[in-house]
Parts: C-alpha cells; structure tokens; sequence
C-alpha cells in the first residue's frame, strides 16, 4: 500500500460506509428512493447523488453544468447551491442508473487510494475553490459519508454501524467543535467547566473548561462542580450535532444539570453541520 499510514484510517472508514451504503440501496425498489430523509428536502435518492457526488470531486471529476429549479426551499446560500447540483442532475435517474453510478464510483475511488502516494499535507482544493490539506480532506470526506449512512439508515429503518470506523472518525470531528460551541456561540461562562457524558455505542467523557479569556479547549479528565453537565446517548449526540434534529425533539433522551440558561444555549447552538 502506498497509502500514508496517516491517512489509512480515513480510507478504511470510507470504504466500510461506502460498502454499507452500497448494500442498503443496492435492493430498493423505485418508490423507497423517494423516502424522506433527515436531510432537509432531499429523499434517499437525493442524499446517495450527494454521495456519489462528493466522491466524483475527490477523483477531480468535472462538476456538471446544470441550472436549479427556483423553487428549491431548502437551498438558501451559496455552500447548498454548489452541493444541490450534484443532487438536482440525478433527480430523475432510475434505481439501476443510480446503483450502477455508485458501483462505478467506488470501484474508481478504490483504485485512487491504493494508488495514493501524496504526503497528508499536500494541499489540495475542495468546494467553493477552497483549499485543504489531504488529510484534512479525507477526514471530513469519511465523517460526512458516514453521516449520510445514518441518514439512510434513518430513512429506511435499518438502524446500524453506530460504532463503525466511521463513527469513530465522527467522534473525533464533533469533538473537535465542541469548544468554539461551548465558550464562543453558547458564551460560557468565563473560567467554568462543560461536562459531556455520553453513552451508548461509542462512550465518552468530556469537559470544556473556560479560561479566563473566554477560550475553551477540550480535556479527557472530568471536571469537580462544574457549570452544566449533559448527559445523552451517542446517537441523539450525532443527530444533534449533525443538524438532524432539534433539542425539543429528543428532550426525553437528553439530561442536563446546572444552569439551564446555559444548557439551554449549548444545545441551541449544537449543530456544527447540516
């Protein structure tokens, strides 16, 4: 393999939810394509073109030229048209087109990466003609694939890979955000602590502590009195945090103690991505 070690646990996430999309979909008859996801306007069609378009970027794929209908109420800024393009162009595409595309896509990813040879930080460019390293490129590539898979797992009704590799390089990435949630957006406290307290497939314990200029940073070890604690179960975690669903539709599998102003703004303010 000439695949930087760096980056193998990136790919190795990749392919356990690309496969496993690919065996959610692969029997669908033409109607179950059309299921609401929790992706706000789009179907299981819509979210595996997504997929599918993501990957089609990461081979340098040309985008389509395409023109959105005007009457797309989910897409209100410049980041959801460029997205929406790869979804609107397959909008009409038959479960054998879209299964076929997707084989084809994974079989040519496949070959990317046993062939990849860059060093991580290589710079390379991503939407919007924004730029990122390799690495940081793969990571969020698996993590927004794995959330796609739970998204059609949600969808169909086939629950699962809650504690995949995916789920692991999700963790990392949603705990990555915590601090700027927690002390810039929900404005902590200065010089208090977060305590996140998650169980359920994939368990953690976590404190955001708040220095006295309003910075947070993240720590392993718990913290003694602190200013709010949120426990919650790994799944409500993701779909919080992945903008899937609202702190009122899941307050029966969320507990929160403390200052209630404060949990309160936290969990307003949770989603890092949609």
């Amino acid at each position: 393999m000439s695949l930087h070690p760096t980056l193998q646990p990136y790919a190795d996430a990749w392919t356990h939810s690309i496969d496993a999309i690919s065996e959610l979909v692969q029997p669908l008859v033409e109607g179950e394509w059309n299921r609401r996801t929790p992706c706000p306007g789009w179907s299981v069609r819509d979210v595996v073109s997504h997929v599918i378009g993501l990957d089609c970027e990461m081979l340098g794929d040309p985008r389509p030229i395409h023109s959105l209908p005007r009457d797309l109420f989910h897409v209100t800024n410049e980041h959801q048209r460029y997205m929406e393009m790869q979804v609107d162009v397959r909008r009409h595409h038959t479960a054998p087109e879209m299964t076929s595309e997707l084989e084809y896509v994974i079989i040519r990813r496949n070959r990317q990466l046993r062939n990849e040879s860059r060093d991580p930080g290589t710079k390379v460019r991503g939407p919007l003609s924004t730029e990122h390293t390799l690495e940081a490129s793969m990571r969020a590539h698996a993590f927004h694939v794995w959330v796609h898979e739970q998204d059609l797992r949600t969808a169909l009704g086939r629950p699962g890979n809650l504690d995949s590799p995916g789920a692991y390089v999700a963790r990392d990435v949603l705990l990555d955000e915590l601090p700027e949630v927690v002390a810039v957006k929900a404005d902590a406290p200065r010089s208090s602590a977060i305590v996140f307290d998650v169980h359920g497939p994939i368990e953690f314990l976590r404190t955001i502590r708040v220095d006295i200029q309003g910075r947070g940073t993240l720590e392993s070890t718990p913290a003694l009195g602190p200013a709010a604690t949120l426990s919650l179960d790994w799944e409500t975690y993701v779909r919080l945090a992945c903008g899937r669903v609202t702190p009122e539709q899941v307050k029966d599998r969320l507990k929160t103690e403390g200052d209630p102003t404060l949990t309160g703004a936290i969990l307003r303010n949770f989603a890092v991505t949609s």
